[in-house]
């Protein structure tokens, strides 16, 4: 049915508005008339439609165009679009000195291209079937020669590494080694002349500075750029594995698959390994949102570097393993600190005349409140460096001096000790490194 169909219809209506019999005053009904009239009121509605168009349009301004033909139509009848003035800005490519503060957008500029997206296969065996899963990262280029530094969580347990890189390419990447009590692990593929990133020093990060995180959100956004603030330093986080971690807060946005990514502050330079968040264990709790977690790239660059030159991981060691002391234990009297649950034969501790039960409140002049204090501290010791501890033991305060020794590990799975093994129940760090 046409538009105007409702003029398709002719009945004939008398004065009273009653239909009319043919021959009674009005004209007999011809199928030549309604073709007629069709057209003709065709014509009348499109030309009143047309007239209804043009009054909206012109409306007061039509009757001044009839008076005065040469005054402009009002500016109330047009539609204005309003486009900046402003000319686009050019991005300064530049390059990461540590000097000169940069923009987010020049950030991400001068590190994209060191920033690489990780994908691995693992395989399972279920009652005798092999299934295989994939997994994906994120990670960055420390060398120009291919060295990659991603989180262990990320490379945990897989059969196959692919690093994807900016520009489209991939590569197969080898594991060099790991540290699983700091989340790291190193990789290596076959490239020349990559662009590395700059490592910063995480040391002097403020509450409140700004920093921005590269990586592939979701295994699927790739190299998206998320930015914030560093919320909080030297926050203590505890994992499902019971490791406990030093990390740098931030509320720059750190999903699944960021793990691995670089923390950059605003001059451009590495200060973190982007490693957790925080989230809702059920639905029915409140949503958390921008918890977001880095390892401070200073609590793993040596680690880093001496996977890399020696395949080894050398830490200060003081050969024990401790634990906290709990709360119920402090109220019959035992003060707070890192308790001693095992003292290794031969090591410095037992050289020093530590024993299984001690309670460490203090080393030099460092207060210790937990099992994890005493280890921070260790870590940040070198071989050959002297600590005075004040031990609580049975109701009484000794000082016992440690001379820090050093251990070396392997960083691969297949060479690892049978002491680094033993040392993972409470800390499992055990006193070789910061976590």
């Amino acid at each position: 049915m046409s538009e105007y169909s409702e003029y398709n219809h002719y009945t004939p209506y008398n004065q009273d508005s009653q239909p009319q019999e043919p021959g009674s005053g009005f004209p007999e009904y011809h199928p030549q008339h309604q073709r007629k009239k069709n057209g003709r009121a065709g014509k009348l509605v499109a030309l009143a439609l047309c007239c209804s168009f043009a009054g909206g349009i012109l409306g007061a301004g039509g009757a001044l165009l009839l008076q005065d033909r040469e005054e402009p139509a009002s500016q109330e009848s047009l539609s204005i679009l309003v486009e900046s003035a402003r000319e686009n800005a050019q991005l300064e490519i530049v390059q990461v000195d540590g000097n000169e503060e940069m923009t987010p957008a020049q950030v991400y500029a001068a590190n994209v291209q060191s920033t690489v997206g990780i994908t691995t296969s693992i395989t399972t065996n279920f009652f005798g079937f092999q299934t295989t899963s994939a997994a994906s990262g994120s990670g960055f280029i420390i060398t120009t020669d291919g060295y990659i530094l991603t989180n262990y969580h990320v490379i945990e347990d897989s059969d196959a590494i692919t690093v994807s890189m900016y520009d489209g390419s991939t590569y197969d990447a080898a594991l060099i080694g790991y540290d699983k009590n700091n989340d790291i692990a190193v990789l290596k593929i076959e490239a020349e002349n990559l662009s590395p990133v700059v490592l910063g020093d995480s040391d002097t990060l403020n509450v409140g500075d700004s920093v921005v995180a590269i990586g592939n959100p979701l295994g699927e956004l790739t190299f998206s750029l998320t930015a914030g603030l560093v919320s909080a330093k030297d926050r203590q986080v505890t994992f499902s594995d019971n490791v406990t971690m030093n990390l740098i807060q931030t509320d720059a946005a750190i999903n699944s698959g960021n793990s691995g990514g670089a923390l950059f502050n605003m001059y451009g330079e590495v200060v973190g390994v982007t490693n957790a968040k925080y989230s809702s264990s059920s639905s029915g709790e409140a949503s958390i949102d921008n918890i977001g977690f880095a390892i401070p790239i200073n609590s793993i660059r040596s680690i880093v570097q001496s996977i890399i030159e020696t395949g080894y991981i050398s830490k200060p060691y003081m050969g024990v393993t401790v634990t906290d002391v709990g709360s119920e234990a402090q109220l019959y009297g035992l003060p707070q600190g890192a308790s001693i649950r095992e003292v290794t034969e031969g090591g410095p501790a037992d050289k020093a005349g530590l024993e299984s039960g001690d309670i460490v409140t203090k080393a030099n002049d460092t207060d210790i409140t937990c099992g994890n204090d005493l280890v921070q501290f260790v870590g940040d010791l070198s071989a050959g460096d002297n600590v005075t501890l004040s031990v609580y033991r049975q109701g009484q305060t000794l000082e016992l001096t440690v001379v820090i020794e050093e251990q070396t590990q392997s960083a691969l799975p297949e060479e690892e000790s049978q002491a680094q093994q033993s040392s993972q129940q409470f800390y499992p760090w055990g006193f070789g490194g910061r976590p």
